[in-house]
C-alpha cells in the first residue's frame, strides 16, 4: 500500500513539473516581431496595354447623285488620285434634253423681258409731256415689265438647276487618296440611294496619313491629355515600335463600352501601315498628384473588407482602403490614412483588430 501511494505521488510531481516547464517556455518565447514602414505620399508610374485600330485619316463612299449609266471610268482599285480628278462619267440623255429645254426657255424669257422693258421706257419718256400718256397705261406697262422680269429670274434658276444636275454626271475626287473599293463597271445603271445595304460605286481613302483610334477605359481617362506620347506595335511588323502623339479626345464616355475615344495622327507616306490594321497600344499612366503607395503585401482582405493594418501604441488597427493603380510591387491606396502612419509590411486577417503587435527594430 505504501508503495502504491509513493508511485502516485511521484506521478503527480512529474505532471506538475511538466506543466510548469511548458508555462515557463510560453513566457520565455515572445511572439515574432513584425516589420512596419512609415507611410509617405509618392507617384506611381504604370503602363496599360490596350488594342487600337488604324483607320484612314479621311474616307468617303461615293454614290451616284442622279440616275444614269456609267459611260467611262478612269480609275480602279489601288489607283492614286488627286483632289478634283475625274474618276468616272455618267450619261443621261433626258438630262441633256432638259438642259437644252431650260436654255431655250431662258432665251424666250429674256426676249419677252427686253420687249416689255423697252415699251415701259418709251411710255415713261413720253409721259413727261403732260396729257400724252394716261397714268393707267404707264402703270400697266410697269406691271408687265415686272412680271416678265420675275419670269426671267425663274427661267435663270431653272437653267442653273439643270446645269448643276448635268455636272453631277461627272464624278470627281474630293481629296487626295487611294481608291480602295470599286463595285461598278462601264454600262452599269446607277441611281441615288441612302440605303446602307447598297454598296457605293467607289470608296476613296486618304492613306498617307492615318488615325490610330483607341478606347480608353473609364478608370484611366484622367491620366491622359492632348500631346501625350504613346507607343504601339502591329503584328505584321514584329519588333518594330511606333510612336504617336495624342491629337484628339472625345471628352465624353461611350454609353456601351464606358470608354473615351482617343485619336492619334500617324504619318504614313511610305504606306508601311494599312487602314484596318489592329495595333497594340502601350499607355503610360502617370499623374502629377501624389498619393499613398504601399507594397502589395501590405493589403489584406477577407470576404467583407479590403484593409491595411496600422500599428498604434503596439496594437493593430484595421483601416479600410480602396485600391488604385498598381504594378508588380506597389499599389495606390485611398482611405483614412495620414503621412507617417506605421503600417505592417505583410498584412493578414489572422492579425485581429486590437491584437498586440511587436514591431521589428
Amino acid at each position: 500500500m505504501k508503495t502504491r501511494y509513493a508511485f502516485l505521488a511521484l506521478l503527480a510531481g512529474g505532471l506538475l513539473a511538466s506543466c510548469q516547464s511548458k508555462q515557463a517556455q510560453t513566457v520565455t518565447q515572445p511572439a515574432p516581431a513584425l516589420q512596419v514602414f512609415a507611410l509617405t505620399p509618392g507617384t506611381l508610374n504604370t503602363t496599360m496595354s490596350i488594342p487600337g485600330e488604324l483607320r484612314p485619316y479621311q474616307t468617303v463612299d461615293m454614290y451616284a447623285k442622279v440616275n444614269g449609266f456609267i459611260k467611262t471610268m478612269t480609275v480602279d482599285i489601288g489607283s492614286e488620285v488627286h483632289r478634283g480628278q475625274l474618276l468616272m462619267t455618267l450619261e443621261a440623255p433626258e438630262m441633256t434634253a432638259a438642259l437644252k429645254q431650260a436654255q431655250e426657255d431662258l432665251h424666250t424669257k429674256e426676249a419677252i423681258y427686253r420687249g416689255s422693258k423697252a415699251n415701259y421706257d418709251r411710255l415713261l419718256k413720253t409721259s413727261k409731256m403732260p396729257g400724252t400718256i394716261s397714268p393707267n397705261d404707264l402703270d400697266m406697262a410697269h406691271a408687265k415689265m415686272s412680271s416678265d422680269s420675275s419670269a426671267l429670274l425663274a427661267a435663270k434658276s431653272a437653267y442653273q438647276l439643270s446645269a448643276d444636275l448635268r455636272n453631277y454626271l461627272e464624278v470627281r475626287a474630293p481629296f487626295d487618296g487611294v481608291i480602295s473599293s470599286r463595285n461598278v463597271y462601264p454600262g452599269a445603271y446607277v441611281a441615288p440611294t441612302d440605303k446602307s445595304s447598297d454598296k457605293p460605286m467607289l470608296t476613296l481613302q486618304e492613306q498617307k496619313k492615318l488615325r490610330l483610334v483607341v478606347a480608353v477605359p473609364e478608370a484611366a481617362t484622367s491620366y491622359f491629355k492632348d500631346k501625350d506620347t504613346v507607343h504601339f506595335t502591329v503584328k505584321t511588323l514584329p519588333g518594330k515600335q511606333f510612336v504617336a502623339v495624342v491629337n484628339r479626345m472625345a471628352g465624353s464616355m461611350n454609353d456601351e463600352l464606358r470608354s473615351e475615344q482617343m485619336e492619334m495622327d500617324i504619318p504614313n507616306n511610305d504606306k508601311m501601315l494599312l487602314p484596318g490594321m489592329f495595333a497594340q497600344v502601350t499607355l503610360q499612366l502617370t499623374n502629377n498628384q501624389k498619393n499613398f503607395i504601399v507594397p502589395q503585401s501590405a493589403i489584406a482582405q477577407n470576404s467583407q473588407r479590403v484593409f491595411v493594418i496600422r500599428v498604434v501604441n503596439g496594437k493593430a488597427q484595421w483601416i479600410d482602403v480602396k485600391r488604385g493603380r498598381a504594378n508588380a510591387d506597389s499599389v495606390e491606396v485611398y482611405g483614412n490614412l495620414t503621412t507617417g502612419n506605421e503600417l505592417l509590411r505583410n498584412a493578414t486577417d489572422e492579425i485581429k483588430e486590437g491584437a498586440l503587435v511587436r514591431v521589428s527594430q
